[in-house]
């Protein structure tokens, strides 16, 4: 159960829909539950059910647990669409009927569930992206010859978002097997570009299997084959794979491969000015920084002071992605840790949960940081116990 009172979740509510200029009426209207519920609930006078919460935040286009601390629904969510997604994958190469949806349709319902997956939204995701990439595998395998290389872009991005859900969640095979079939994919568009993205992708199976030589072989094979930085596109899913690589470079031990890596995503960084997001993968100054004080944590504590440095008096703006930000603060947190400053990390961890919840949780570092805090400062406040509690550390 939840710490938090009703009257707590309850103003909660009432100021994300103040802030997004809903009224109480077209709230309820939003989230298919009545006036009265949302009425009662704004005021503190009823604690909502998981259901309720779900559906408000839903409608407020926020994690349940931006609403409730402690909500862990959202993971009950996921881990109930990944059978689906494996049912939906298992046969990809098969034509099996048509999709349900229309191009138009399925265009913008996986747009959308790209944008929930930057954000972190992965309930969200989980309701939406089993039957978006069953239809988007069949519209590959009924497309006219004229849509088939569009059907196929769909179907990679589709497989990149169910990949967020499984790879963040702990499916590491499943993952793999999405990224299996977002390589298909980008091969049947014949798109460099994304080939390229789906490399950068694939970099996740490396990393969960700690084959960071290899996975360094990979991404710097992807760097070689990907277009020339002519324009921002282009520029941006290079540095992308820089950006990466020099992470994998830095777990692997190999400091000047990952500072000559973070060179060149400087570089490209500076070419594109500014931030934005390119076949679903954020590139920009921001994206850059966040990975340099990447660099320096993964190359272990003796680099906390390098560490420290990248991310001194620096935020990460909001214009960057949720899950992207909150990641920032977690390997902030771990550097501070190491260097014995256990109110630093431990504020850090809460602006993680503040702007990612989900991702925060399912982190495993941020786990990691929460159980050494409350093991080794147990004067701490309260709070850190509950916090630990929250993130699986006990």
């Amino acid at each position: 159960m939840s710490a938090d009172s009703p009257r707590e979740i309850g103003e909660r509510i009432a100021a994300h829909r103040r802030a997004r200029r809903l009224t109480q009426i077209a709230l309820a209207t939003a989230a298919h539950v009545s006036y009265a519920t949302v009425r009662s609930v704004e005021r503190g006078a009823r604690r909502p059910s998981d259901e309720v919460l779900e559906a408000i935040a839903d409608a407020l286009g926020v994690d349940a647990a931006q609403l409730r601390t402690g909500y862990a629904g959202t993971e009950r969510r996921v881990h109930q669409a990944l059978p689906a997604l494996s049912e939906a994958i298992v046969g990809y190469d098969l034509p099996l009927g048509s999709p349900m949806r229309p191009p138009e349709q399925l265009a913008n319902e996986i747009a959308s569930a790209m944008g929930w997956r930057l954000s972190a939204q992965y309930g969200r995701v989980a309701d939406a992206i089993p039957g978006l990439l069953s239809d988007a595998i069949r519209y590959v395998h009924t497309a006219p010859g004229a849509e088939h290389r569009d059907a196929a872009r769909l179907l990679a991005s589709a497989a990149r978002t169910a990949d967020a859900l499984a790879y963040k969640h702990g499916a590491h095979d499943l993952s793999a097997r999405l990224i299996d079939l977002m390589r298909w994919a980008a091969d049947r568009a014949a798109d460099p570009l994304l080939q390229a993205t789906a490399s950068y992708v694939r970099a996740e199976t490396f990393f969960a299997a700690r084959a960071h030589a290899a996975g360094l072989v990979s991404l710097e094979r992807a760097v070689d084959a990907a277009p020339p930085p002519t324009g921002r596109t282009e520029a941006a899913i290079r540095g992308a794979l820089h950006m990466r690589a020099a992470v994998i470079a830095s777990r692997a031990g190999s400091a000047d491969v990952a500072d000559a890596h973070l060179a060149h995503a400087r570089q490209l960084a500076d070419q594109v000015s500014g931030e934005g997001t390119y076949l679903g993968t954020t590139f920009g100054p921001g994206s850059v920084r966040i990975h340099e004080v990447s660099v320096a944590v993964s190359l272990g504590p003796e680099h906390v002071d390098r560490a420290l440095r990248a991310a001194h008096a620096w935020e990460p703006s909001t214009a960057l992605p949720a899950e992207r930000r909150s990641g920032f603060y977690i390997e902030l947190a771990r550097a501070q840790d190491w260097a014995g400053r256990p109110v630093d990390a431990f504020n850090s961890l809460k602006l993680a949960r503040a702007v990612a919840p989900q991702h925060t949780r399912e982190h495993p570092w941020a786990r990691d940081v929460a159980r050494n805090l409350r093991r080794f400062h147990r004067s701490d406040a309260e709070s850190l116990s509950h916090f630990a509690r929250w993130v699986g550390a006990v």
